[in-house]
């Protein structure tokens, strides 16, 4: 009686021509990928503050007014206890998870009532945390979202 002997199992040519192929792969899309990342941060902070604007809008149809300047963003998580307390307040609150989200680089949004632009301001310093900036670095603005 024969024994089939079986070979399997990669070569040593084998995993060096998929590693070199894998290689060319990385080196090739590899910087395309990792320059979307601030894109990608750019559009979420845009999209959290659509969000926030949503709950804000929320809270005035309830209190009658936008939290104020003190109160701020907290005001769509739990019940302001200072300023002008909202008798219509939703039990849940106005944010998802009941908390206020950080912007895509872990700062907290500025939020300003009255606004320098409107009944109020939100934004986000963007990727370096501080006023101006150009790029990535650019603050993203409610009102001059396009």
């Amino acid at each position: 009686m024969k024994r089939l002997r079986s070979n399997a199992g990669f070569t040593l040519i084998e995993i060096m021509v998929v590693i070199v192929i894998l290689s060319l792969l990385a080196v090739l899309v590899g910087p395309k990928i990792i320059g979307r990342s601030d894109d990608a941060k750019v559009a979420d902070a845009k999209v959290q503050i659509k969000n926030i604007e949503t709950a804000l809008k929320l809270y005035k149809l309830d209190s009658g007014n936008f939290p104020s300047t003190e109160q701020g963003l907290a005001a769509l998580v739990t019940k302001p206890t200072t300023g002008k307390i909202p008798n219509n307040y939703k039990a849940e609150g106005y944010l998802e998870n009941k908390n206020v989200p950080k912007d895509p680089w872990g700062n907290d949004y500025v939020y300003l009532s009255p606004g320098e632009h409107g009944d109020y301001d939100l934004y986000s310093f963007g990727a370096d945390g501080a006023r101006g900036g150009e790029e990535k670095n650019a603050d993203i603005e409610s009102w001059n979202m396009h």
